[in-house]
């Protein structure tokens, strides 16, 4: 990921903050197990959204009432998030503040990192093959210029 600061001063800087806040939030443990339940998933992460969205805006020295407007939630809802009253706004504050001590580094779940792994792998072999396959028909081109001479 680029350079993300913790007080955004623009639109663009708002919106990379608030994806790394919300990736940050999906991949902790609890939001892990609680994301397998497909009855919680979408309140989930609309809420992790919504509070990622807000506490991005309000780093970037927006009011409450502007962050609602862009959000689209009521100013209490917002002020909820921000005040840690929900879950979803105390696991975005609790990356936010992880950010701001150790820099903004999203780990990934070591299944991600392995799937990372092994399509590299993949692409290698396709590259491979690819090698192989053009090295093949070099030579069958090769051995019908021999039986065409012969």
């Amino acid at each position: 990921m680029s350079e993300i600061p913790l007080t955004p001063t623009g639109r663009e800087d708002i919106r990379r903050l608030e994806a790394a806040l919300l990736v940050g939030a999906l991949f902790r443990p609890e939001v892990m197990e609680a994301l397998r339940d497909p009855t919680e998933r979408l309140t989930w992460i609309d809420s992790l959204a919504a509070a990622a969205a807000a506490l991005a805006r309000q780093k970037a020295g927006m009011t409450v009432r502007k962050i609602a407007d862009e959000v689209g939630l009521s100013e209490s809802a917002i002020r909820r998030h921000l005040e840690g009253k929900t879950r979803a706004g105390e696991l975005i504050m609790k990356v936010y503040e992880q950010f701001a001590r150790e820099g903004v580094k999203v780990e990934l779940p070591v299944e991600v990192e392995r799937t990372r792994e092994l399509e590299e792998k993949l692409f290698k072999a396709r590259e491979a093959m690819e090698e192989a396959a053009r090295t093949l028909e070099e030579a069958a081109r090769k051995l019908r210029e021999v039986l065409e001479t012969l």
